[in-house]
């Protein structure tokens, strides 16, 4: 792979998606998306590591389609990671100004940095982000970039990311089986808010949420950084389960009826209006006797599993003292997201603006990367050109990529022993 390409590994429970980016260094660095594929994905349930074997053989095939749809042969990827178990917690660094002028150097803000991270952990947990979220000059409170300011005591309160180890152990060893390297493993949530959110979004206090397959991603940004991050043990399979459950047909035409027909908003809807799907039922092979279905009645069941999504996004919110405090609303990402009234149900629930999100900080030049089932692999890849400007001093890393994270980098670190 030439080195101006970026290539972004988004590993869900139901697809396997990639997307490759090409910085272009003689136009300041602009990121070009060059590629998007998906591949049915096997091995994964709820964002975990259930089979070694059948993982790496998702990813393999996956990694086939690629290089015949670029031409080119994939060595390195940043990888998305989508723990259900992922703890964030608040910390702090103190450190002594090292110059005796008391001038603040990056040097200064990574020892800081570096003492934030010195907090107990369970032991079958790893430190996946150290995100600054503000620091403290002597006595001046919330300063955002303490660089080149005069002091004696520097302190950072920074939010770390913990992941579960085996989780970790487990999808990067299947990834490294199947020859690629690893450039950064990044929280879901995280990648899909650099390819969804503006600046001023999360700087009024903003909230994404990714609607997976069998989970539901959520970020929390406020004044510019994250601070807060969480993954939700459910997603829209869960609504085609109900759908199969309350129709008393096969999941297939469930999901099908789901895509089709279905809508988050009951009350769009009058008790006698119905709707033949005979010929889905033909399409999908199923030989019951389903014909007519009330969209009402399908209605009411995806409502009650959607408000359910939000009431635990709510909690959440809780959590951080934010429900209902979020001006710039909520984003909503992630094949899920696609449903009908879906919107109108966070709005109801959240008591916030929602809307669905899309690609605002990459040049895209085909539609298909605009899916929002492609975001995440998307924001993985505008991760590593932020990650790329800052190596190369031609720029300042956007949003949570203001800072080198070093734990990734120890991360990366631990699990080279797994490379072939």
């Amino acid at each position: 792979m030439k080195d101006d390409s970026i290539v972004g590994l988004d590993i869900g429970s139901t697809e396997v998606r990639l997307v490759v980016g090409q910085r272009i260094e003689q136009n300041d660095g602009r990121l070009q998306i060059i590629g998007a594929i998906s591949s049915p994905s096997e091995g994964i349930t709820k964002g975990m590591v259930k089979s070694i074997d059948d993982t790496t053989s998702s990813i393999s095939s996956l990694l086939e389609k690629a290089e015949r749809l670029i031409g080119l042969p994939i060595g390195n990827v940043y990888v998305s990671v989508n723990d259900p178990y992922i703890k964030c917690e608040k910390s702090k660094g103190v450190v002594a100004v090292s110059k005796n002028n008391g001038e603040i150097s990056q040097e200064d803000v990574e020892r800081a940095i570096e003492a934030a991270r010195t907090l107990s952990m369970p032991p079958n947990y790893e430190i996946l982000h150290v995100i600054p979220i503000k620091f403290t000059v002597d006595n001046q409170e919330d300063v955002k970039d303490p660089i080149g300011m005069s002091g004696i005591r520097l302190e950072v309160e920074a939010l770390i990311v913990q992941g579960m180890t085996s989780q970790i152990k487990n999808l990067t060893k299947a990834i490294y089986r199947t020859g690629l390297n690893i450039d950064d493993l990044v929280l879901s949530s995280l990648a899909l808010g650099e390819a969804v959110l503006s600046a001023k979004q999360k700087d009024l206090g903003v909230a994404v949420a990714g609607i997976g397959a069998s989970t539901t991603t959520l970020a929390v940004y406020e004044e510019g950084k994250l601070i807060h991050a969480a993954v939700i043990p459910i997603g829209s399979e869960h609504i085609t389960s109900d759908i199969a459950i309350g129709l008393r047909c096969p999941i297939n035409l469930a999901e099908r009826v789901k895509i089709e027909h279905g809508n988050a908003v009951p009350k769009n809807f009058s008790g006698k209006e119905e709707v033949d799907i005979t010929e889905l039922a033909r399409e999908e092979e199923v030989e019951d006797d389903i014909k007519i279905i009330s969209k009402k009645y399908v209605a009411e069941i995806i409502e009650a599993r959607a408000e359910e999504i939000f009431e635990r996004i709510d909690e959440q919110l809780k959590k951080i003292d934010r429900s209902g405090l979020l001006p710039a609303g909520i984003v909503l990402a992630g094949g899920g997201a696609k449903l009908a009234g879906l919107i109108e149900v966070a709005k109801d629930k959240l008591r916030l603006p929602a809307s669905v999100g899309i690609c605002r900080n990459a040049e895209i030049i085909f539609d298909k990367v605009n899916d929002s089932k492609y975001l995440t692999a998307l924001g993985l890849v505008i991760w590593g050109n932020s990650f790329m400007a800052k190596r190369s001093g031609k720029g300042a890393l956007r949003g949570l990529g203001n800072f080198l994270d070093d734990a990734n980098k120890k991360i990366r670190d631990i699990f080279s022993r797994f490379a072939p």
